[in-house]
């Protein structure tokens, strides 16, 4: 019982296969021995980040009062506060433990950008405000730079066509003398072309500690460029590593390698195909096609054979985790982690593109490259994931290991639990997060593949079909009936019940697997009972959905639920005060009651709340996301229809003695 546009009738049963993680515990020597000194993490350690705590430089009494649109901006600062900060400064750790060149550029832009706001304070100019909430908190959706992350050149100014990152190219600023001269032209880039897409405020609104933290964080990452000196991709350990793994290693076979930032998809290609690796590409967030390229990549998976000539294929391809969702990537089986994601579930999305139905590999490789130990100490990346394979060991059970100097001996689940249904257990994700549809997609994708026969005999299947097969019922898996049905707020949902009419789990993946079963798999008598129970089964699901807070808001774990309850408390809190809940957020909680979240959204979601973000921040995240329709997936509402029993399959121990 699988489905996709309807109803199936069929669940094929999964290969098992083995996947092996690696560890390449690069130390590198020059540059990298440098750029992982003490000196240069106590720098960055210690940095001030003026421009992303503005809210703590306004002058509590300044010589001429803000205006009105002046002190909203102002108000507006705050929202963020330190959390801001503190993303800012891990966000330059992740970006040395990502490679050289992508720090050294977050550096130079950094310094250039404290250098615009130094010479408008200093000629008394308004300063340009870009991101300042907690929509830069998104990790997951931008790739580039945080300092990348204001506004591209709008088409509509001026007609020009050039962005900011050519702007502030900052290829040869090696002194602050250069560093402002080059200000003084980006500010009148500001000022002109760029200026509605910033906000401005003046200067002598904020009190003399910002000139002062300004220039002090200025000088001090002048003296890690001073330190670091011009890169040198010939003697990058890290780079040098890869390339052998993709030489020597494994020279024939299709590898997939992540990584966290564009900058260092960029950096890795250019340097891969210099060095003579053929049949390769980047994608990021900002390719043209990223899905056109994963069909080069992997034409088979994707049903591109014949669109895809063997002189266009790739064998090697670069991605930020723009592809680590959606994406069948399973014509390769081979995955190079060349930085550890923000959120380790990363990790788990980032194999799931090669481990998928369709896969013919016995085994799976995945590669992961850690910090040197200077960085590591501070972001603790490798004691995080370590911590949350131990505890998924100590709940489920494991038969991988990311480090091999740490085989875990425990094999209690087969590898699909850990990278499938118990993902959610290494990052607090909840099993509704599981891409459910991909598995559902693959699945009867794998059955027409294998019998090309069923597809027409499957979708012409009357609805409310029913089947038993045989099952040897267990405490954990035991004897009953899985129904598949349409809400009558048209969500597709799954339930499974024991003979006594409970509910077994609520996990969805849970469900769909039990269903399996190779097509040959000859039914069996159904017993009296049956139709009983799926009638217990359709109860369950409508009562799931009407319960609590509205059915269509999910599983009580889950972000869009968890979303919707605080800040309906937060708004409820703050009406009787002066400061009620601004009408955007009554527009964003409604929206998050009537329409799913997108997935991004989610992903983003459940970060923010599983870190401890206030009811304030939460409300500015929702607001933002909605603003840039990137919050829900808005549909016209339908009209409430009947229930509609798709189909159903039993459980039940064969009476057959023949």
């Amino acid at each position: 019982m699988v489905f996709s546009d309807g109803r199936r009738s069929y669940f094929p049963v999964r290969i098992p296969r083995t996947i092996k993680f690696l560890v390449d515990e690069t130390r590198e020597a020059d540059p990298y021995a440098t750029l992982y000194s003490g000196d240069v993490v106590q720098i960055v350690n210690g940095l001030n980040l003026p421009r992303y705590g503005l809210a703590n430089y306004i002058a509590k009494s300044p010589k001429e009062q803000p205006a009105a649109a002046e002190a909203k901006q102002l108000e507006n600062l705050s929202h963020a506060g330190k959390r801001l900060m503190g993303f800012c400064r891990t966000n330059l750790f992740k970006r040395l433990e990502s490679g050289g060149p992508a720090f050294i550029q977050s550096v130079e832009r950094h310094i250039l950008r404290n250098f615009v706001y130094l010479h408008a304070i200093e000629a008394g100019l308004d300063l340009p405000l870009g991101t300042q909430d907690a929509a830069l908190l998104d990790a997951r959706s931008n790739d580039e730079d945080e300092e990348a992350l204001l506004p591209e050149m709008a088409e509509e100014n001026e007609g020009s066509t050039s962005t900011l990152d050519e702007i502030e190219m900052a290829a040869s600023l090696d002194s602050e003398i250069t560093f402002r001269k080059r200000a003084a032209e980006v500010y009148a880039q500001y000022t002109g072309p760029l200026r509605r897409r910033f906000k401005w405020l003046r200067p002598s609104l904020f009190h003399a500690n910002l000139k002062r933290d300004l220039l002090a964080d200025a000088r001090n990452l002048l003296t890690v460029l001073d330190t670091c000196g011009t890169w040198d991709a010939s003697r990058d350990a890290k780079l040098a590593a890869l390339y052998d793994l993709l030489t020597r290693q494994h020279p024939d076979e299709k590898v997939l390698i992540f990584t966290q930032f564009a900058d260092t998809v960029r950096y890795l290609t250019e340097q891969l195909k210099a060095r003579g690796i053929l049949s390769m590409e980047g994608v990021t967030g900002d390719s043209d096609d990223p899905t056109e390229l994963a069909w080069r990549f992997s034409p088979v998976s994707n049903e591109r054979r014949n669109q895809v000539s063997p002189a266009n294929e790739l064998r090697v391809l670069v991605a930020t985790d723009v592809l680590s969702e959606g994406q069948n990537l399973q014509d390769a089986a081979i995955v190079v982690n060349y930085d550890l994601p923000w959120a380790i579930i990363r990790l788990i999305q980032r194999a799931g593109r090669v481990d998928r139905i369709g896969q013919l590999s016995d085994a799976i490789y995945c590669y992961s490259f850690l910090p040197a130990d200077g960085v590591e100490r501070l972001i603790r990346l490798r004691e995080r994931v370590r911590q949350r394979l131990q505890q998924n060991a100590e709940v489920v059970g494991t038969d991988e290991a990311f480090f091999e100097d740490e085989l875990t001996e425990t094999a209690k689940v087969a590898f699909e639990d850990l990278y499938n249904e118990k993902a959610g257990v290494l990052d607090g994700e909840a099993d509704s997060e599981v891409d459910l549809a991909s598995q559902a997609y693959q699945i009867w994708k794998n059955a027409i593949d294998a019998n090309p026969k069923l597809k027409g005999i499957i979708e012409k299947l009357p609805d409310v079909i029913f089947s038993t097969r045989a099952h040897c019922g267990s405490v954990a898996t035991p004897e009953g009936v899985l129904v598949y049905m349409r809400t009558s707020e048209g969500n597709d949902a799954l339930a499974w019940v024991n003979r006594k009419g409970e509910n077994v789990t609520q996990s969805q993946l849970a469900i769909l697997r039990a269903a399996a079963c190779s097509y040959d798999t000859k039914p069996i008598e159904r017993p009296p009972e049956q139709h009983d129970l799926v009638r217990r089964a359709v109860e369950h699901i409508v009562e799931e959905e009407t319960r609590s807070i509205g059915g269509q808001l999910g599983a009580a774990s889950g972000a869009r639920r968890k979303t919707y309850a605080r800040l309906k408390e937060y708004i409820d809190t703050i009406q009787p005060t002066l400061f009620p809940a601004p009408p955007e957020l009554h527009s964003a909680l409604e929206d998050i009651y009537k329409y799913p979240l997108q997935e991004t959204a989610r992903d983003t979601l459940n970060r923010q709340l599983r870190s401890g973000i206030s009811d304030d921040q939460l409300a500015t995240l929702v607001i933002d996301l909605r603003a840039d329709n990137r919050l829900c997936q808005v549909h016209e509402h339908l009209e409430a229809q009947e229930p509609q029993i798709i189909c159903s399959l039993g459980l039940f121990e064969s009476t057959d003695t023949g």
